[in-house]
Parts: C-alpha cells; structure tokens; sequence
C-alpha cells in the first residue's frame, strides 16, 4: 500500500504535531489528508518550544499532551504510512511513551552534568591556575 491509497478502516501509525501514534482511518479528506482515529500512543508528543529546541528560557514553553483514546485528528497523507501489527492498548502505550520520554530525558541530563564535569576539567587543563 502506498501513501496515497489508504482507505477508511485500514490500521496505521500517524505522526501528529511532535507525537506518533497508531490509528485508523476514518475519512480520506483529500489527496493530502486522512482523518485518523487515534487507538494507541506510539511516541509522546515533544514538550518545550519547537523553534527554540533544549532551550528551557523561552517565553511560552508548550506542554503538549497526547492525542485522546478515539480522538479523531486531520493529519497530513505523508505523515501516515500502514501498520499490520496488533494495536496495543491505549494507557499502557500512553504510560510506556511517557516513560520513554522521560527516561530519554533523564539520560540527556545526566550526560549534561557529565559533560559539564569533563568540560571543567579541561578548563582547568587548557587554563591552569598560575600561583
């Protein structure tokens, strides 16, 4: 099946805004959109300004939650592609996004703070203190 022949009830994993999900098709809008029915959270939606990545100080730092169990969005036809496996259940795909997204968090902080010591010892290295 290619991207522009999907079909109402066929089972795909659709990519909304910063959020992947898996769903049906409800409606082929058009050649350039499908309204999908959202059946499980594959990945959660991104947190923070999109424009302004890994920056905590922006002015409105978006909180985005994830699309609703039978939720119904408009999603563009290249964001779609097919699925043939078994659709898991919605809150626990929705708590194992969560928990992925925030383990990836934490591992991005702790190799922060790890990066952040090894880039004060090279300071100290490249610029040491003269008595």
């Amino acid at each position: 099946m290619s991207n522009g022949s999907f079909q109402a009830g066929d089972y795909v994993i659709a990519e909304y805004k910063t959020g992947v999900y898996y769903g049906e098709v409800v409606e082929v809008a058009n050649s350039m959109k499908a309204a999908v029915r959202i059946l499980a959270v594959k990945e959660h939606p991104t947190q923070g300004d999109l424009h302004n990545p890994m920056d905590p100080s922006v002015a409105f730092f978006h909180q985005r939650r994830a699309l609703s169990f039978q939720e119904i969005a408009l999603m563009p036809i290249s964001t779609i592609r097919p699925f043939a496996g078994v659709v898991p259940d919605y809150q626990e795909s929705l708590k194992r996004a969560l928990l992925a997204q925030i383990s990836k968090l934490s591992d991005m902080e702790a190799w922060a703070r790890r990066s952040l010591q090894e880039l004060e010892l090279l300071g100290q290295e490249y610029f040491p203190v003269k008595n």
